[in-house]
Formats: structure tokens, sequence, C-alpha cells
């Protein structure tokens, strides 16, 4: 019986390289001389420090245009807010979101049901599975979950007949 998966996974690694790049730059731009400006990520979580709004401003667009060169969504990226650090600083967390939340799975799920199209949708984790009998019913509910327009990007992978 035909199935995919649909997921949401971001590449730590690219993230990792996008934030190399965003620390050169800031070592060589002129507004970011002398400035306690830095930013590192831990297991799926970024921090974003800097002297004042307008450097963590930049910072923000800075990471955002070096993830868009790295082909990293930039909607997988979910901005707390900033809040004063040590040092007359400001500090913002980061989360790159990897799986399918739970309200969004649920929603998905309905929504494949509610269409009247031939094929199962079932949550397994942080993961969906779609299966039909046919592949042109299981392209139709890639196409419904598109039209969707979730906020954080979804990939169909493992399609098999």
């Amino acid at each position: 019986m035909p199935s995919f998966d649909v997921v949401s996974r971001t590449n730590l690694a690219e993230v990792d390289n996008a934030l190399n790049n965003v620390t050169r730059e800031i070592r060589t731009r002129y507004d970011f001389k002398n400035s306690k400006a830095s930013i590192e990520r831990s297991e799926e979580t970024i921090t974003v420090l800097a002297d004042d709004d307008y450097k963590l401003r930049a910072m923000r667009e800075l990471l955002l245009q070096h993830l868009v060169r790295r082909s990293v969504d930039s909607a997988a990226l979910e901005f707390n807010q900033p809040e004063r650090a040590s040092g007359d600083t400001l500090r913002q967390t980061v989360v790159v979101r990897q799986g399918i939340q739970a309200e969004l799975s649920k929603k998905i799920v309905k929504t494949v049901k509610d269409s009247k199209l031939k094929v199962q949708a079932s949550i397994h984790g942080d993961e969906l599975r779609i299966t039909g009998k046919k592949r042109d019913d299981l392209q139709d509910a890639i196409a419904l979950i598109k039209e969707m327009k979730p906020d954080q990007p979804l990939q169909y992978v493992n399609f098999r007949d």
C-alpha cells in the first residue's frame, strides 16, 4: 500500500555553518567594533547576545540572510522576546523547530479526513504517515497539505509504492 511521511526537519549542520558566517561577519563589521555581540547554538536553541536593540535587530537580519543562503527555511525559527542580560546587554533566544507540533499534526489529520480523499493519516510521534491505495490520492493529499500553508516548513519523505 503506497505511503509517505510528513516531517519537519532542520539541517543543524547548515544552521551551524550560517552561525559561523554570521560570527565572521560580525567580527569584520564597523558597527560591531568593540561590542560584546555574539551568537551561539546549543542543541536546538540559538542564543543571540548584543549591546543594544539596534545590534540585536542587525544580528537577527544577518542570521536570516545567512540561513536563506544555506537553504534553511527561516520559518523553522521561533524568535522569543529579547530580555536584559548582565552588563547592560540584550539576550534573545531562538528555537530551531524540529518535528511537527501536536496541534499542527491534529490540524493536518483533521483536514485530510475532512477532504474525503481515500487516504488515512496517522500521527507517529512528531511525524505523520499518510497511506492510500493510489499514488494519485497521495499526491492530492500533498497538494492539500501545501494549500494549508502551515507556519513551519514541512518535507514529504519516504514515498513508497
